[in-house]
Formats: C-alpha cells, structure tokens, sequence
C-alpha cells in the first residue's frame, strides 16, 4: 500500500464520535443533544456536525434503535481539543477524524505533454465495476485508456435483457443480464457494502465518484447502502461519460477473443477481436467479469496461468417481503426510518456426509425481483434484483452451499483443470433448463414440498421470477449434497426468523454465479500474470472481488500499478 492510502492521519479541529444511538422516533435537535452531551459541550462550541453512518441496531425488536456516527468540527482552542483528547484516552468511540481522501500514485501531468504518448494507452476489458473504475482512474492521471466491452451500452442492453425477461426478445447471449455497460451488478439490488476489509480511502473514493456519476448521495452514510437497478443504469452511463470526457475511449460490442503475445517472452503486445481487428497496448488490465466462460477457455489455451477456486451454489429464496419486515423489526415494522428489512443467516452443517458444508444467504434482495442471470443458450440461472425504492412484494436471497475443490474434479478435462468450474457450472445449469421444460423458464418449489412437508398447507408465494417458472423437484436439478444441506439449514432459519419456512416461501432454481470459478494468479507487488508480462488481471472475474464495492476497489488498485509501469518518472515517493 503507497504511504498516503495509511491511516492515521487526521484533519484538523475534526472529531469523529461513534455509537450515537437514539430510539426510532427522534429528530435533529435529539441527536445534536446527545452529541454535546457524549463531548461534555455546550452547543455553542460546535461549529458543525456532519453525518458519517447510519445504522440499525435491532437486536431488541421492541426497542430498536438508530445508530449514528458523527464527524464534529469545533473551535481550534487548544484547550478544548486536549480535553478531548484525554477523554478519547478512555472512550474508544471517540477519535479524530481520520483523512480518508483518496491521493493517486502519479504527480499532476506536465503542461507540455503526455508523458507516454509515444506509446500505445492502456487497454481495459470489461465495462463492470472494476473496469469502469479502472479506466476512469487512468483517464483522471491522463493516460487515455481504451475500454473494451463485448456487450452492448446500457440503454440497449437494458431493452435487450428486460425484453427477454419478458418473453419479447431472444435471448442474446452478448447482450444479458451478465454482459453490457457495468457488468452483472447493473441489474441487481446495486449493494455497495463488501465483507473485504479496504482501506477507507478506496471506499471513499469508490462512493464519492458513484455519487458524481448521479448515484444519491445517502450511499456516503448509510451503512449498507445501494443504487438499484434502474439508477445504476444512469451512474453507469455517467461514468462513460466522464471518462470520455477526461480523453478515454469506451467501445462496445468490441469482444477479445485472443491476446497477442510476443513469441520471446510472452510479454503482451496487444488483443485481436472477434471481428480480427487487432489493438496494440503494453498494458492490458482485464475484468472480464465472472461469467466470460470462452475468453477464459482462450486464455487456458494460450498458456496464461489460471487455477480453478472453490464458489458456491444453490437457489434463490423468496417470502411476501411484509414477513421478513415483521420477523425482523417486529412492532416496528413500517416504520419509515427502517424501510424494507434485510437479513443474514448461516449454518454451518452437522449431518451425516454434510462435514465442512455451510449454507448462507446471498445477495439478499428486500423488494426485489428474482430474474434470469444465463449468459450462454440452453442454460438457466438466477440472481435477485431490486431497485432503488424496494418496493415489490417479494424478498429474495440466494441461499447457497460452498463448492470446494474436491467436488469439482469429476468435472474436470484432465488433473488440475482450471475451468473445471465452469464444466460443473454449465453441467447444473443445463439440468435445470432441460427440468423446467427447455423454455428459460426456471425450476421452482414450494419450501414445504422441497422438505417433504406433505400436509404444509400455506400458500407458496408467487413467484416473481422472470421469464416465468415450471413447479419441479429441485432435487433433479441441484448436487445431492446441495439438497441435503439446503435441508438441513432451513428448518434451522426458521427457528431464527418465524416464518423463514412455515410462511410459504418458495425456492427457484440455479444460482450458480456467486463468484468467478476460477482465479489468474497474479504478482502480489506488480499485480501482473505471473507467466504473461502486461496482463493485469483483475476483479470479479479474475477472482479478486466479491460485488460491486470490492470490484471497483480492486479496479483503482491495478489501474494504479498499470499506471506506475506506464509513468514511472511520475511515481510519488513513499
């Protein structure tokens, strides 16, 4: 990590104060009082305050409360200031303000010049969240990025993929719901919170450009924020433009089937299109996200390392999303500070054969649609989508099951096969096409039926899945140790959340792209291929990421290495 991206250092006269919690019905002026009280101030000594995080802490349902943290500037009197420093001596949820803006690797460009312009720009592949950011990093430090994306811009691939959905359109397997302008995450809930702990300054950065690409501005606080599908329609296409707008070049429909290699020393020299068409670059970053199944099979075949890595799978879990409200807020459900409740379960399993196996929600979706995910013909996949208002009738989640290793290598072409994820991937996936009728329409059960729950008499609820559902035994279409795990870990959720299985939920068949199936081993400090000089891999796809936040992340980080190997003579010093 480059010296200024450390924490520690501060901004000054600024306090940061955490845990200020304050029951559901309260105003301004309450959380202004309780500020000056945790502080020991009078009201006059606060300059201003600012917000940093909202929160829900409901652990007691009858007594859920909002919890903020709060940045405080107050006059520069050095007294004041030592007070609070003895008093953040004992109190851990007070601390100065941290510097969390984010400073890039290479000094301001010279006015007389791109230092690089004999060369040829960098090239990015893939238009998700870490290519975009990627690119505009590059275009910010001035070196004019070329991004390369095989589907179709968001506004065309947006009538493509709804009018699949909606059974007006084919489906198009260059233009879905995996690939076109910002990648998987564009239709989907837009969740912006990742588990990967990031330094704060790429966080920032990260909703700070999303924020001026026309993301709203709460994302900056809340503490799981999201975009939603139809606005990450309009931040993607922001972005577009503002990378043009720094000197980038954005094409779609411009597919890499091949690199191009230097025979000597595998070093690249550039990338040949589906249409022949062959751009030099020294530097290609790629973020080809977690379903480019035939680039990955073209790489395998040019000799670039990859290794096959554990993922998931399972199903999709939908319940009126009115349930979960009450399961998890209990008398408060409704309330407008709350709004459509979330939820997160694991279970680690115990039964016969099952050791090593746990189940947990993915992707969860509160008022949200469960949609069609496949990128290849005669296949079927789901994912969760919402927009930003989560305001359907349903919730949903993935609830999936960890694939290891182990289980991959029937799968597998010969021993140490990297893509025998996608051989497994594509096996299930076929299954459940050929189960639900061979349509695009999904397998699809009642919870109770898929237990064996004969004489559950509650109505499933109806499934929202698009482009439609067949009722079917999902045992026919999962591996039996996803079934036996999904078995034992629901009856487990309800005991956690009333109503999980007894009210009706309804299971909707595969979700297999929880992650990338395979990785390309990287440099740890140059981030490049370790046997391709050049390549930069990166992201979701190549295994570094896990969802929008993360991805983007690790797209400003490989963009700053591309950009060290480009301009050297621009480094900043450590």
């Amino acid at each position: 990590m480059n010296a200024q991206h450390r924490e520690g250092v501060v901004q000054q006269n600024l306090w940061r104060v955490h845990q200020l919690k304050l029951p559901l019905d309260h105003s301004d002026a309450d959380l202004e009082a309780l500020l000056c009280r945790r502080l020991r101030l009078a009201p006059a000594q606060l300059r201003r305050w600012q917000l940093v995080r909202r929160s829900v802490d409901a652990r007691r349902r009858t007594a859920i409360q909002i919890v903020y943290s709060v940045d405080v500037e107050l006059d520069a009197a050095p007294a004041l200031h030592g007070r609070l420093a003895r008093l953040a001596a004992k109190d851990t949820h007070l601390q100065p303000t941290p510097d969390t803006r984010y400073r890039p690797p290479l000094l301001p460009l010279d006015p007389a010049g791109l230092p690089q312009a004999t060369q040829p720009p960098p090239l990015v592949v893939g238009a998700g969240p870490c290519g975009y950011f990627a690119a505009l990093l590059l275009a910010q430090m001035g070196l004019r990025p070329v991004l390369l994306e095989r589907g179709r811009d968001v506004k065309s691939r947006t009538a493509d993929t709804f009018g699949f959905w909606r059974g007006t359109r084919p489906f198009d397997p260059e233009s879905n719901a995996q690939f076109g302008e910002g990648g998987a995450g564009t239709f989907s809930d837009g969740k912006l919170y990742s588990q990967v702990s990031e330094p704060p300054a790429y966080q920032r950065k990260v909703l700070e450009e999303l924020v001026a690409s026309g993301a709203n501005p709460e994302i900056l606080t809340l503490h799981h924020p999201h975009i939603g599908t139809f606005k990450l329609a309009t931040v993607v296409r922001g972005l577009r433009s503002r990378i043009e707008a720094l000197g980038g070049t954005v094409r779609f429909e411009s597919r890499v089937v091949r690199l191009l290699l230097d025979p000597s020393d595998r070093r690249i020299t550039g990338v040949q299109l589906a249409s022949g068409e062959q751009i030099a670059s020294c530097h290609v970053l790629l973020a080809p996200g977690h379903s480019a199944r035939d680039l990955f099979e073209a790489l395998e075949q040019q000799g670039v390392a990859l290794e096959a890595k554990p993922f998931a799978m399972g199903v999709r879990i939908e319940h009126p999303q009115a349930l979960i409200d009450r399961a998890r807020w209990g008398p408060a459900a409704g309330h407008p500070r709350l709004g459509p409740a979330e939820y997160k379960l694991v279970h680690h399993c115990s039964g016969e054969g099952l050791a090593g196996r746990s189940v947990w929600s993915f992707c969860m979706c509160p008022g949200g649609l469960v949609v069609g995910a496949t990128s290849e013909a005669g296949m079927v996949v789901t994912n969760g989508m919402s927009q930003h208002s989560r305001n359907e009738r349903n919730a949903n989640s993935g609830l999936v099951v960890n694939i290891s290793l182990a289980d991959l290598e029937p799968y597998a072409a010969r021993p140490g096969d990297p893509l025998a994820g996608v051989a497994f991937q594509r096996h299930w996936e076929g299954r459940a096409f050929a189960l639900a009728g061979a349509s695009y329409a999904a397998p699809s059960q009642n919870v109770a039926a898929f237990l064996g729950e004969a004489s559950h008499t509650t109505d499933p609820v109806p499934a929202s899945y698009q482009p439609g559902v067949s009722e079917s035994d999902l045992a026919e279409c999962l591996p039996d140790f996803v079934v036996a795990a999904l078995r034992e870990a629901l009856p487990a959720f309800e005991r956690r959340l009333p109503g999980y299985v007894s009210g009706g939920a309804r299971l909707t068949a595969v979700e297999t792209r929880t992650s990338s199936p395979l990785r390309i081993p990287r440099d740890p400090l140059t981030l490049e291929s370790l046997n391709t000089p050049g390549l930069f891999p990166a992201g979701e796809g190549a295994g570094y990421a896990g969802g929008i936040l993360s991805a983007a992340i690790d797209g400003i980080k490989v963009a700053e290495k591309v950009a060290l190997a480009l301009c050297p003579q621009r480094a900043i010093s450590p």
